[in-house]
């Protein structure tokens, strides 16, 4: 099993908001734009999507309320476990140390592929969550292509 952790960030919200945000598999769909929900259906425990021809998805295994959602594949070509971390800061109450950590069941050919990209990709969704909690947009966001009243 390939295990990879991301940064730690502090987001500028509660643990609880943070938490919220991700305890419901739906909210996800709300922060794509329009164009690119075609083949994404979620409800509050599933989330699954085709994309080029592979489908894959994902459920949750656990909530531990206010700090921590776990995912595990649902229809996934490999198996895989996320564990999203929302723990409070030790001297800020109004912050959270946010972190995630995978656990994937990659062949060695995957995780020379995509190793480093996965870890990648996990610290930019930690930094995002970061300055977007800090009000600062990604680079090239649009707002007007995304509709948060799905």
């Amino acid at each position: 099993m390939t295990e990879i952790e991301s940064k730690h960030g502090i987001v500028s919200r509660q643990p609880y908001e943070v938490y919220m945000s991700f305890t419901d598999l739906s909210n996800f769909v709300r922060f794509l734009p329009a164009d690119k929900r075609e083949g994404i259906q979620a409800d509050y425990d599933t989330l699954t999507a085709s994309l080029q021809g592979m489908s894959f998805g994902l459920k949750v295994h656990e909530r531990v309320p206010y700090s921590r959602v776990e995912l595990v594949d649902y229809g996934a070509p490999f198996a895989f476990h996320i564990a999203l971390h929302c723990d409070p800061v030790p001297d800020n109450p109004y912050k959270t140390d946010f972190s995630i950590k995978l656990e994937a069941d990659l062949n060695f050919m995957l995780k020379m592929a995509l190793g480093g990209k996965l870890r990648e990709a996990l610290d930019r969704l930690v930094d995002g969550l970061v300055d977007a909690s800090n009000g600062q947009m990604p680079e090239g966001f649009d707002p007007s292509q995304y509709d948060m009243h799905v």
